[in-house]
């Protein structure tokens, strides 16, 4: 494994305060793999043997039921993978799957549990991007719960031009048969929200999108800190930022949970 590897993992908040000999027992038994686009890296039920650690590349995490298949999350570097499975020892709740040609750490779950069990500080870390999960599912609860399709849909993005640095011609970063499952429509809902926003200066070509009109946008979507993580915190929120997955902040770490 490359030096620049091991300092990028190293970087990541869940190993950053992790003692340097426990860091070292739990990467010297891992090992990089790179995968081609469209390779299924664990199916849903699978027992889960290793923790991934996307350092390039792509990865879809799909649910599926009775014939229907949704996407959860897609994930891009430098990301964690299936960690509550690991840390509970427990089958997989969702399959993983390259959507391009990706470089992945993978490091031995049983390692990753004695690590846990031995180092106090690493166990915080983990206690804290587990919490962190699962206030960005109350978000996505919510999101999902209290909005209509066009509203979802126009939170989405704003939320996309604030990761892009406030410009008005956005790039959609997903085909739109993904971004329908992950905003919860079907392709032809999230065509009919695209439409019935163009009254508030939604311009879409191909996988762009102009916002002609982001005031209008903005008071439509009624984006919310308790909702929206792209939102500003509140002042009673002490100014920090919260450290949550939904939607995606770039400034988090980013670990997707299963």
């Amino acid at each position: 494994m490359r030096d620049s590897d091991l300092d990028r993992v190293r970087n990541l908040r869940l190993f950053s305060s992790m003692s340097e000999p426990h860091f070292a027992e739990l990467t010297s038994a891992g090992f990089m793999q790179k995968f081609p686009a469209g390779t299924t890296l664990l199916f849903e039920g699978d027992t889960v043997d290793f923790l991934y650690v996307l350092l390039d590349g792509v990865v879809e995490m799909q649910g599926s039921w009775n014939d229907k298949e949704t996407t959860v999350s897609v994930i891009r570097p430098l990301s964690l993978f299936i960690l509550s499975s690991v840390v509970l020892d427990a089958p997989a709740l969702m399959s993983a799957r390259t959507l391009e040609r990706s470089e992945i750490l993978m490091l031995s779950a049983d390692k990753f549990r004695n690590a846990l069990r031995a180092d106090g500080a690493f166990s915080l870390a983990v206690a804290e991007e587990l919490a962190g999960w699962n206030r960005a599912m109350v978000r996505q609860v919510k999101n999902m719960k209290l909005r209509s399709a066009s509203e979802r849909l126009a939170n989405y993005l704003l939320q996309l031009q604030v990761q892009q640095g406030g410009v008005t011609t956005l790039r959609l970063l997903h085909e739109k048969r993904i971004l329908a499952s992950l905003l919860g429509m079907t392709p032809e809902n999230l065509s009919r929200a695209f439409a019935a926003l163009s009254d508030y200066g939604v311009e879409v070509q191909g996988n762009e999108v102009r916002l002609t009109i982001l005031g209008a946008l903005r008071r439509m979507a009624k984006p919310s800190p308790y909702i929206d993580n792209h939102m500003p915190p509140l002042d009673h929120l002490g100014g920090k930022a919260e450290r949550e997955l939904w939607p995606p902040n770039d400034k988090a770490s980013k670990v997707i949970f299963d």
